[in-house]
């Protein structure tokens, strides 16, 4: 099981980095085609959030499985919250002015802030296979790598725009990604040590995702006047979600 959570989190991680080479040969994509895709994203991210970490929680959590659950989802959100805090968000450094601290400061803090978002969603995965249930684990990876090859697409224009060569930029990209691995890795570690906390860690996992499509993916997708298509997006991504659930 840990061969295969290492692979699928490789696999995941390896999406931001399709997402990164894609950006070369798009250069520049539309804002509607961006929300509709990001929408899609959080659609699918939505679905598995659902349907493979909230539920699985429910069941497995016992008698009092409702309040574990519902702990571990705010437990999820704060995470991420404090995670926000303690490094600026990435949107803050799209098409940021030079404020005098240097261009390598600024590209060292957007990495972190990405790299720092990619961590939850590893340990989302890494909590599916920790699980044993290997069909909840590829709906979770499913789910995140869709999401992470628009955000690789995302993240190297401000790069690129900063000054970095191609090359370099690329190799933030597949660095960002590799932090995801690591999340896995922390996530499987966790479940597997202490299996009684499973339904919590589920939970957790699936608060951290909530709180990503909530608070960073659905703002963004409904900001430039496309709210309708990336509504409607949003749907068709968690209908697939269900779809790829059942087939797994």
């Amino acid at each position: 099981m840990f061969k295969i959570a290492l692979i699928t989190g490789l696999a995941v991680g390896a999406a931001t980095l399709i997402g990164s080479l894609l950006a070369f040969v798009v250069k520049k994509i539309s804002h509607k085609f961006n929300d509709m895709l990001l929408a899609f994203a959080a659609g699918i991210m939505l679905g598995a959030t659902f349907f493979s970490l909230v539920l699985p929680s429910l069941e497995g959590g016992g008698e009092y499985g409702i309040f574990v659950t519902a702990g571990g989802v705010i437990a999820g959100a704060l995470l991420v919250t404090v995670l926000d805090r303690i490094v600026p968000h990435l949107h803050s450094f799209i098409g940021v002015e030079d404020d005098g601290e240097g261009t390598s400061h600024r590209l060292m803090l957007f990495v972190l802030a990405i790299a720092f978002h990619n961590l939850p969603e590893g340990m989302a995965v890494g909590v599916g296979f920790g699980g044993g249930n290997v069909g909840d684990a590829l709906s979770i990876a499913i789910a995140i790598a869709l999401q992470n090859i628009p955000e690789g697409m995302i993240t190297i224009f401000p790069l690129l725009m900063a000054g970095l060569s191609k090359k370099r930029a690329l190799l933030v990209g597949a660095c960002t990604g590799l932090v995801e691995v690591l999340g896995v890795l922390i996530g499987f570690t966790s479940v597997t040590l202490v299996q009684s906390l499973l339904p919590f860690l589920l939970a957790l996992a699936g608060g951290t995702m909530l709180y990503v499509i909530s608070n960073d993916m659905i703002p963004e997708t409904h900001s430039h006047g496309f709210a309708k298509q990336a509504t409607f997006s949003v749907i068709a991504g968690f209908i697939a979600m269900m779809f790829i659930d059942h087939i797994f």
